[in-house]
């Protein structure tokens, strides 16, 4: 029986173990070795190891296969990889290339070996490779020089040890032209969502005990049958059940849902560390760009954000912080990291030894200085943005809308913040969006349409005004399922959270919201998640109501189609750390949103 910290769900732990093997050709390649990525595996490898790391295990070069810059007519081989100027140096060498199986992917590597630079390939791809394509590559490896092809699951950007990522984009419209003619345009988003979904199970080496799915979304339903059709029909998936915690005992259910249920949470300004930096940054591939920010050194206009071990302590301690207590533990770092710098100046080393045992600090004392200047310059201009744009202000009034059902209220409000000066045309237009979908059934006085016309005076483009109607079309109430505005709670649940809200003091004023995801969560913990809405998929590809009886699930893999939020992983990882050693949950999703690209998606399906 596994010990349960090494069997844990974890997607960080499980790819970098890929890559530690796939360094060292799964310890067949020693020696100088040439790395070949991709678009999409430079990302997966940049999640959870850097550039030094890779480096640092005999890795001549990490280059790309694809290489735009190498595909140009001065190329005579024909090579699209950009080692022209080097081949002199590196036909010696082998390659280990890490790859997904495409057929683009597979045509570079055919192309590779009809004039083959390096003497070995070590091939490994990210996710299973069809036959049909293995026996292309057999086929064209006239000088054998492929010594060995292997699939090393890792085919999705493990961006926290409990949220994975696809980075994929335009899920919103392929979810929503599921069972129509138009689905066909999004059949190769669809394929790789069903991949990413496949290579996050066999990298957590889990077949799942029960698959169910969220009843309100064609999309969801038809990615249920096909992934529980997947698992049925490949030995390779034929795991332990759950997990090896208990013999026998392991039980996890794999739980599909699409973003339409919740249109609300990827339109709330953002309190906690991760999720403020991507909502008023961007933090995409695990990098923030701070170029044209007010006082930014040269050095950090592009910094990494990463929840990879031993990257940045910090980030990893604090990234579910929220802003007040953020101030206070970067206050703290500024405080540690002068008085260690104090204790190393250069008028305090007296001896030769002093000086030996400086130079021995000097690097992590270096990276440190960098660590501590990079987050001070993102809580600056943090601070400045929420400072600038009346963020608490706003954020305070999104959260009632959210939360709180008082129509006469909060359109008064709305109205005064539409007509505002200091409210920015973006959050003008996120308000205009919450009051629309909590009271786009209002009767008898519906102000929608007079509250378009207020957006537009106040200053939002008529394209975007035309977004309330989008996101009334995606995921109004008749297209959503039941839940988001607290169909099920009932008033007592209500006044409760209004007690606690006025009880735990003004804070909490911008976190009373909670996504619907964590409803799902604990109704699937305690057995109380109705077939009706998210009902049991079958072995034959059907769906059953009938959930009675069912044992209760250990861990659980939330996948959603259409993309999660740092607000959402949060929660999760919240929920993870209350329930440790007796449940987890991992969420992973076609993308993680904010409010800027879950909006670029919406005008891409509905405005023209």
């Amino acid at each position: 029986m596994h010990n349960m910290d090494s069997d844990q769900l974890d997607g960080i732990s499980a790819v970098r173990d890929f890559v530690e093997r796939l360094v060292t050709g799964d310890g067949r390649c020693q020696g100088m070795k040439v790395l070949l990525l991709d678009g999409n595996t430079t990302q997966i490898i940049s999640c959870v190891s850097s550039q030094s790391e890779i480096l640092s295990r005999e890795v001549y070069l990490v280059s790309r296969i694809d290489d735009p810059r190498g595909a140009g007519g001065n190329n005579a081989t024909g090579h699209s990889l950009a080692l022209n100027e080097e081949s002199t140096h590196v036909g010696h060498m082998k390659a280990v290339c890490f790859l997904r199986p495409t057929e683009m992917n597979i045509g570079l590597l055919v192309k590779e070996l009809a004039s083959p630079r390096f003497s070995e390939y070590h091939l490994y791809f990210s996710g299973i490779l069809p036959p049909s394509l293995l026996n292309l590559l057999a086929e064209n490896d006239a000088q054998e020089r492929v010594r060995q092809v292997q699939e090393f699951y890792a085919d999705f950007l493990p961006i926290n040890p409990d949220l994975l990522s696809l980075n994929c984009r335009n899920t919103l419209p392929m979810t929503a032209s599921a069972g129509t003619p138009k689905a066909r345009d999004y059949a190769p988003v669809y394929q790789r969502n069903l991949a990413g979904l496949q290579s996050m199970l066999l990298a957590l080496k889990r077949q799942p005990a029960a698959i169910r799915c969220q009843k309100s979304s064609k999309m969801a339903r038809q990615l249920a049958a096909d992934i529980g059709e997947s698992i049925g029909s490949d030995q390779i998936f034929h795991f332990r059940r759950g997990s090896g915690r208990q013999s026998g005992a392991g039980n996890m259910l794999l739980l599909i849902l699409d973003r339409m249920d919740d249109p609300v949470t990827p339109l709330l300004s953002q309190w906690t560390y991760q999720a403020m930096v991507h909502e008023l940054l961007g933090l995409n591939n695990s990098r923030v760009i701070l170029r044209g920010v007010p006082n930014v050194t040269k050095d950090l206009e592009e910094v990494v954000l990463s929840s990879a071990p031993g990257h940045d302590n910090f980030f990893q301690s604090h990234r579910n912080s929220n802003f007040g207590e953020l101030g206070e533990a970067i206050q703290k770092l500024l405080q540690d990291y002068q008085a260690q710098s104090k204790e190393h100046q250069v008028s305090n080393l007296k001896s030769i030894e002093d000086m030996q045992q400086f130079m021995d600090k000097y690097p992590e004392l270096r990276s440190q200085s960098h660590t501590v200047s990079k987050h001070v310059a993102i809580m600056g201009e943090l601070a400045r943005l929420v400072e600038v744009c009346s963020l608490m202000d706003v954020s305070a009034f999104e959260q009632d809308l959210a939360c709180a059902d008082d129509q006469a209220g909060h359109l008064k409000e709305l109205m005064t913040k539409l007509d505002s000066a200091t409210v920015k045309i973006p959050d003008k237009l996120r308000l205009g969006m919450l009051y629309a979908l909590r009271y786009e059934n209002a009767t008898p006085n519906n102000a929608i349409p007079a509250v378009k016309e207020a957006m537009k005076r106040g200053g939002v483009s008529p394209d975007n005004v035309a977004l309330v109607d989008a996101i009334l079309r995606y995921a109004g109430s008749k297209a959503r399922g039941p839940g988001l505005y607290g169909t099920n709670k009932d008033v007592t649940s209500k006044l409760m959270k209004s007690f606690m809200t006025s009880v735990q003091g003004v804070s909490n004023v911008y976190s009373q919201h909670s996504p619907v995801l964590m409803d799902t969560v604990e109704g699937a913990v305690k057995g109380k998640l109705r077939g009706e809405t998210h009902p049991l998929v079958l072995s034959g590809g059907g769906t059953s109501m009938n959930v009675e009886g069912m044992p209760l699930p250990q861990e659980i893999l939330i996948f959603m189609v259409g993309g999660v939020t740092y607000e959402e992983s949060t929660k999760v990882n919240e929920f993870n750390q209350a329930n440790s050693g007796k449940i987890r949950v991992i969420l992973g999703g076609s993308t993680v949103h904010n409010s800027t690209s879950f909006l670029e998606e919406l005008k891409q399906m509905y405005v023209r």
